[in-house]
């Protein structure tokens, strides 16, 4: 039987964790969760397992000092070596028209087919790159009526901490680590320099926006509450502005490492857009909302 709610973590599983980590040396965090989740059959309704659930719940277990995790050396990779991404070769014929002689437009989720193409366009085109996903992630691309990829957003974990966003939700540290991933960033997005149609940003995201909870909920059995995004300080936030997201305040130029493992070197807008209307009271929950 599929366990989708999380352990209840007693002497037992804790025991279970120690001689897990014993039985193993070396082991890292990631292959340790991975271990524990297959134990416990403890998956998403998808039957994936929640090893990234796992792993938050084994660096809290280490913070109250009921386990010693061993040191991190899962996916350690030298500053700025990023992994090789296949450049594949695009249709780059300029297209210049209005919105309407390119609908209707088709949204597709990208899986393991489709990863390729989506990766390829992301590492040439966007000026951030991509070299890989981490963690729970949806990945889109719009085609217009021809077929041909009009616009790519790829969307990711939430930043850990963010002081005006978290100001602006007004969760305390336990809440946001117990709701984050009720919140997905927007990491990512792409209208490849070729594709010239006004109002094609605005559209595109405001399609996924009303459907990315349901997909969310689909792949990983829980939903988004709401979305956020960083746009660095040389561009306007014209496209979330246009989408009516809420401006929450800026970055510090400083922090957590982004999606690439480097250190944010310029100051960013911070964008929210709430999906639900009382999306403040349940991400400030005592109790967490994802099992």
């Amino acid at each position: 039987m599929i366990i989708t709610s999380r352990p209840e973590i007693g002497n037992e599983q804790l025991s279970l964790i120690r001689k897990t980590m014993e039985g193993n040396p070396g082991i890292n965090i990631s292959r340790l969760s991975r271990i524990l989740c297959e134990m416990w059959d403890w998956r998403f309704p998808s039957g994936d397992l929640k090893d990234m659930s796992c792993r938050n719940l084994l660096r809290k277990l280490d913070r109250q000092g009921k386990i010693g995790l061993p040191e991190s050396n899962a996916g350690a990779r030298a500053h700025g070596n990023k992994r090789s991404v296949p450049r594949l070769e695009h249709d780059t014929t300029p297209v210049a028209a209005h919105l309407n002689d390119i609908l209707p437009l088709s949204i597709e989720i990208v899986g393991k087919e489709g990863a390729p193409e989506f990766a390829s366009m992301l590492a040439q085109y966007h000026y951030l790159g991509f070299d890989r996903t981490i963690g729970q992630n949806m990945k889109y691309m719009a085609r217009g009526k021809n077929g041909r990829p009009v616009a790519l957003l790829l969307f990711g974990s939430a930043a850990w901490k963010c002081k005006d966003r978290d100001d602006h939700i007004g969760w305390n540290p336990g809440q946001r680590e117990n709701n984050l991933q009720l919140l997905t960033n927007n990491v990512r997005y792409l209208i490849p320099e070729w594709i010239r149609v006004p109002n094609l940003a605005s559209y595109t995201l405001s399609r996924i926006s009303k459907r990315i909870s349901a997909d969310w909920q689909a792949k990983y059995g829980h939903p988004v509450l709401c979305l956020e995004t960083f746009v660095d300080e040389r561009f306007s936030g014209a496209v979330y502005k246009a989408s009516n997201w809420v401006f929450v305040g800026k970055t510090a130029g400083r922090g957590r490492y982004d999606y690439h493992k480097q250190y944010l070197l310029t100051v960013k807008s911070m964008y929210l857009y709430p999906l639900v209307r009382n999306y403040r009271k349940l991400l400030c929950g005592e109790t967490c909302l994802i099992k």
